[in-house]
């Protein structure tokens, strides 16, 4: 039986999150500059893409650029934000087709007036669309988002519009790049690192972590759909037990009835 007919349809993660690592390993291994690394993994998104569209699952969250990543050589965040720019024009028809709407989150005012105005026009082209939302993280760092959901708080208690006992984690949650996007439930990494790298760390408190060892280039379909069947193989608890886990799937069951 193939990886995709074992996954159960009725056990999807409604939100997957992304870190797409080891562009650069892949292509130091096969002799190549760092950007051909990066041109490769564009062929990962697009089947990482097609495959959550494929199961029906609801958001995919990539992180594509960090704050940090501004660090790295002025040619390499050129020929990055070029790739940008090309993926996108590129796989207009295909986000059409397959009813995909983009968005992004992330200090976008940083980022080249070329990437703004096409990103701004493949949102809008793709606003209308109701199937995966597929959202990159651009220019993007929790921390980053957490100081600006607390300044906007701030501002907000400065001028009596909230008290400061109003501020609750709903509230808070509010404030975020992410609001009205519910957190993910799987965040998967490439690459054989076992770290978050600044990534969506109010998001992910509850959240399961799945890393594999295979560098971002050489993600296929398959190993999208396992981590997916890894993640329906685990008990998510909220800090309940188990016991009381199935005695609310029991009621669930009992009021389908």
């Amino acid at each position: 039986m193939e990886i995709k007919e074992q996954i159960n349809r009725d056990k999807l993660p409604d939100h997957v999150a992304l870190i797409m690592d080891g562009n650069g390993r892949w292509a130091r291994k096969q002799g190549f500059a760092r950007v051909k690394g990066h041109e490769k993994g564009v062929g990962a998104v697009k089947d990482t893409v097609e495959a959550a569209a494929e199961l029906g699952i609801r958001f995919l969250t990539l992180y594509a650029f960090s704050t940090e990543n501004w660090n790295r050589p002025k040619y390499e965040i050129d020929a990055l934000m070029k790739l940008l720019v090309q993926a996108i024009h590129n796989e207009m028809k295909s986000l059409m087709d397959n009813n995909i709407r983009l968005t992004t989150i992330g200090d976008l005012s940083t980022l080249p007036a070329k990437s703004q105005k096409e990103l701004q026009r493949a949102m809008n082209a793709t606003s209308a669309n109701t199937g995966l939302t597929l959202i990159l993280a651009l220019s993007y760092s929790s921390r980053w988002e957490i100081v600006e959901a607390t300044r906007k708080l701030a501002e907000d208690v400065r001028i009596g519009k909230i008290a400061p006992e109003d501020i609750d984690s709903k509230l808070f949650a509010s404030q975020l790049a992410t609001a009205g996007i519910p957190d993910p439930e799987l965040l998967i990494r490439t690459s054989g690192e076992s770290r978050i790298s600044n990534f969506l760390l109010w998001q992910i408190a509850y959240t399961e972590l799945y890393f594999t060892n295979t560098l971002w280039p050489d993600f296929t379909k398959d190993d999208f759909f396992r981590a997916i069947l890894d993640f329906q193989s685990r008990e998510r608890r909220f800090g309940l037990t188990s016991e009381q886990i199935n005695q609310v799937e029991a009621t669930k069951k009992k009021r389908i009835k």
